[in-house]
């Protein structure tokens, strides 16, 4: 089994930026993809960024709303996984999940990945 825990959420004004954190524990070696998804009140979950083994950077992959202004990646070491976010807009305020799949494709499906956090509240103000 693995674990995800989510950090690094809050409060930030437009044009702001935000890092959030994502640290596994328990049997990380099973999980080979990593994504980050969202979801704001009344919408569905959907997919922000993702990146897969051998964690470079053609491994990546970035919904179109975010491509740009946010980046996906992996301190190896650690096995954290970040997502930095910059230029954040009104539109980018959801609940923020880091979730994990033990195969190696970066997937855009929620249905797709088996391990989840708890999530991590971003708010962008205007």
């Amino acid at each position: 089994q693995v674990q995800l825990v989510e950090s690094g959420g809050g409060l930030v004004q437009v044009g702001g930026s935000l890092r959030l954190s994502c640290q596994p524990s328990g049997r990380t070696s099973t999980t080979n993809t990593m994504g980050w998804f969202r979801q704001a009140p009344g919408k569905d979950r959907e997919f922000v960024a993702g990146i897969t083994w051998p964690w470079h950077d053609e491994n990546k992959v970035y919904a179109d709303s975010v491509k740009g202004r946010f980046t996906i990646s992996r301190d190896n070491a650690q096995k954290t996984v970040y997502l930095q976010m910059n230029s954040l807009l009104p539109e980018d305020t959801a609940v923020y999940y880091c979730a994990g799949r033990t195969n190696y494709f970066v997937l855009l499906t929620p249905a797709s990945y088996e391990y989840w956090g708890q999530g991590t509240q971003v708010t962008v103000s205007s």
